[in-house]
């Protein structure tokens, strides 16, 4: 084992090919065998672009110009290596980095083969390119899937699998390599209670057995607050003009940083707009609650499920299992449940993405079945789970209009463009993202392309917002635009249903609140 850190990097500066400003400045970062290192920072705060330069994704001439240096303790892995900015400054190869160095990026289908069809096949896929001998291999992947709960899942295809279970596996694909250094931005996004238990104790085995493990955050949870060391990133602009965006504005222990478990050391976690789950809890807005009004949408006795081929299934196994549901005008409903238990197939039930093996989804009192899902649209909301699959357009300003200017044919208003323009306009504001009118969506951090998502579905008033794992990834600013655009929506006379792991944040803001267990939804007390 290296005396030295296992890995240490000093990142001077980092601009994107293009950019007018660096996305990160002035920081320096180690990673010593055994320990577990935080880096923490709000939406913009340049979090993931550092984990990638760490990971190597990014420096040696892929994306944009790196000064600084890079050093990899593990034997055989190149050193120091040195940056300017130039166009003979050094290139990395991944693959010899990648030995050493395991990414699990906040978008956890990226670390994905997409050509395996099975669990089990997607663990060995690393493998077979190692050239790791069959026994071996077998043996590798049962302990990593007893390591990170897939036990279950291995013969399952990984396109079926819910967010939190794809999380567990890209995990899973990352340590099965057994390496010395692992990164994981965000890594308990979409996880249940018992996912996020499972990744807990397996970080612990890793440093256990020497592994440097370092987690990229927006929120200072139980597993940051396990680490040896804290380093806190800026992304706000400061009244003098200064932008903190990606600066270092704080490093130290946990014990340090927070007084009492709230932020210390000059507000560096408040001014970062990192979540500090200690902290009181952000008061929403008074809400409309029409507890006794007809139900906007009601769902009734219904039953739906998949086969392996993503059929609806036989009967006795059903993902629904005579489901009843009815949401009222004003309210806010928060559904909870296991990874992998249907929720996100309960809320494509809601706008006709999916519909029902039987059973009947009314709206305003009339059934959805023949009527197509791009009609229920204008009057059912959904926020994916993976804002990816609902952004195509070129800029944030399209992307919103785009979906005002579908609502108004359907309803065969006459064209406006003025006022579709008003409205995106107005929806994008509402989400902290009129600065960002002409930005291609995928150039918005993973944060704020939930929020983009979030604008186009609140800009058009929908009857019901349905809302997949709205509060992933977002810092406490990103949880007040999603509190006040909650709050707003009530108050028209929408209803909002979120599916969310999130317990504290439903039971502050939700009216009722509901499990869906074994295809059955329960009141949570």
């Amino acid at each position: 084992m290296s005396a030295g850190p296992l890995l240490a990097a000093h990142v001077a500066s980092f601009r994107f090919h293009g950019a007018d400003t660096p996305a990160l400045r002035d920081i320096s970062i180690t990673a010593d065998a055994g320990s577990l290192t935080a880096v923490l920072g709000g939406s913009g705060s340049g979090k993931s672009t550092l984990a990638r330069i760490l990971a190597a994704w990014l420096p040696g001439h892929y994306g944009g110009e790196l000064r600084g240096r890079l050093e990899l303790g593990a034997a055989g892995a190149g050193g120091r290596i040195e940056f300017t900015g130039g166009s003979d400054d050094p290139r990395i190869d991944p693959a010899a980095w990648a030995a050493h160095v395991a990414y699990v990026p906040q978008d956890a289908a990226a670390m994905l083969s997409t050509v395996r069809d099975t669990v089990a096949g997607e663990l060995a896929f690393g493998l077979e390119n190692l050239g790791v001998q069959v026994e071996e291999m077998r043996c590798r992947i049962a302990d990593t899937a007893g390591l990170t709960g897939l036990q279950d899942l291995l013969e399952r295809d990984p396109a079926t699998l819910s967010g939190g279970e794809l999380r567990r596996l890209a995990i899973g694909c990352a340590v099965i390599r057994r390496p010395s250094v692992l990164l994981l931005d965000e890594p308990f996004a979409s996880l249940d209670a018992e996912g996020a238990g499972t990744v807990e104790r397996l970080v612990r085995r890793l440093t256990a057995e020497g592994t440097a493990v370092v987690v990229f955050s927006s929120t200072a949870d139980t597993l940051c607050r396990s680490a040896s060391h804290w380093t806190v990133l800026g992304n706000t602009v400061l009244g003098s003009g200064e932008h903190d965006g990606g600066r270092q504005l704080a490093a130290g222990t946990p014990g340090t940083l927070l007084v009492a478990g709230v932020p210390a050391d000059g507000d560096a976690l408040a001014r970062s707009g990192v979540v500090v789950p200690e902290d009181a809890p952000v008061t929403a807005p008074r809400r409309i609650h029409a507890g006794g009004a007809t139900p906007l949408l009601e769902l009734i006795d219904v039953r739906f499920g998949y086969d392996r081929a993503g059929d609806v299934a036989a009967p006795g196994t059903e993902t629904l299992r005579g489901v009843d549901l009815a949401l009222r005008p004003g309210e806010i409903l928060a559904v909870t449940g296991a990874n992998g238990s249907g929720k996100s197939t309960l809320l494509r039930q809601l706008n006709g993405l999916l519909r029902p093996g039987s059973g009947t989804v009314l709206l305003k009192g009339a059934p959805t079945d023949g009527t197509p899902a791009g009609v229920l649209a204008a009057d059912v909301g959904l926020l994916f789970q993976d804002p990816r699959f609902q952004l195509f357009e070129r800029t944030a300003l399209r992307e919103v209009a785009f979906g005002l200017g579908a609502k108004r044919r359907l309803l065969r208003r006459n064209g406006d463009d003025a006022g579709v323009r008003e409205r995106a306009l107005a929806a994008l504001a509402a989400v902290g993202l009129d600065a960002h009118v002409n930005t291609h969506p995928l150039e918005l951090p993973a944060s704020s392309r939930r929020l983009l998502a979030l604008a186009t579905v609140i800009a058009r008033e929908p009857a019901v917002l349905a809302l997949d794992e709205p509060t992933v990834g977002l810092d406490r600013r990103g949880l007040e635009v999603l509190d006040t655009a909650m709050a707003e929506a009530t108050a028209w006379g929408a209803a909002v249903v979120m599916v969310t792991h999130h317990l504290a944040y439903a039971r502050a803001r939700a009216d009722r609140l509901l499990r869906l267990d074994g295809g059955v939804l329960t009141p949570l007390d």
